[in-house]
């Protein structure tokens, strides 16, 4: 076994939440890239009936888009298992009566259409790359500006990821940006917010205490799972850096070469 794989030895394990991007695939472009060994994984938990869910801060497509995608890719994932921040953000919406001014992909506007865009007060920030331009970015901040209880929300606050070519920024830069000029601090919905882990827990009818996340990211992924309780494993993939390792404040619960090399380490120990 890896040293430090305390999560192995930490009780109970009764399911796991898995990030999507950097720990299943990545992209190079356009183009899906598969990270070895990830369609092997899920296809091992699924034969030893393990209960397992999605987690994802990817705010570019639907659950049900996300499914399709994923089983393109030859992975068995089903749209129910997939937990994004889009429901979330339009359950938050309709409840506080909110006119949006969004800056998303432009593929996920259309679930948006059911809410009056006239005299927003209210910015969703999401996944949206080319969209985060001086005009629109400078439009979110009258809107906060001129009205003090307009809100500001990002889908999750990572403030990088990783793809084949290099790092991008993230929505998270973004709304930091936005943060600091306008003084209002932004609602995050997505990881690293407790509730987008315990969600999924809720659906697996797992406790936070007997459920294991595992993730690219040290903050979002091993920090935010940490915060509810959960075990948190690090996989050396995606946009993992050597330092995450030693963080001055965050420990990851065990870190991993892959997600099969986890699967492989799991299904042993429960042997």
């Amino acid at each position: 076994m890896e040293q430090g794989q305390r999560w192995l030895t930490g009780g109970e394990i009764d399911g796991f939440l898995f990030d999507i991007y950097g720990v299943l695939y990545e992209m190079r472009g356009t183009e899906d890239v598969l990270i070895e060994g990830s369609v092997d994984a899920i296809r091992k938990l699924r034969e030893a009936g393990v209960t397992f869910r999605f987690c994802t801060n990817t705010s570019t497509r639907s659950a049900e888009d996300m499914a399709v995608r994923l089983q393109g890719l030859g992975f068995d994932a089903r749209p129910e298992e997939l937990f994004t921040p889009i429901p979330l953000t339009l359950r938050y919406l309709k409840e506080n009566n909110f006119r949006p001014f969004l800056i998303v992909d432009p593929g996920v506007r259309r679930v948006f259409d059911e809410f009056s865009m006239s005299d927003p007060n209210c910015v969703i920030l999401g996944d949206a790359q080319d969209q985060y331009t001086y005009a629109n970015l400078n439009h979110a901040f009258q809107i906060l500006m001129n009205d003090q209880d307009s809100k500001l929300v990002t889908l999750g606050s990572g403030s990088y990821y990783k793809e084949v070519d290099g790092l991008k920024l993230d929505c998270g830069t973004f709304s930091a940006a936005l943060e600091f000029a306008s003084g209002i601090k932004a609602k995050v919905i997505g990881k690293p917010d407790q509730d987008f882990f315990l969600v999924p827990l809720e659906d697996m009818k797992i406790k936070p205490d007997k459920a294991i996340m595992v993730g690219d990211d040290i903050i979002l992924d091993i920090q935010g799972g940490q915060s509810c309780g959960i075990r948190s494993v690090l996989v050396r993939t995606g946009k993992y850096r050597p330092q995450d390792e030693t963080h001055p404040s965050i420990k990851p619960d065990g870190c991993v070469d892959n997600l099969l090399s986890l699967v492989n380490l799991f299904l042993k120990h429960k042997t």
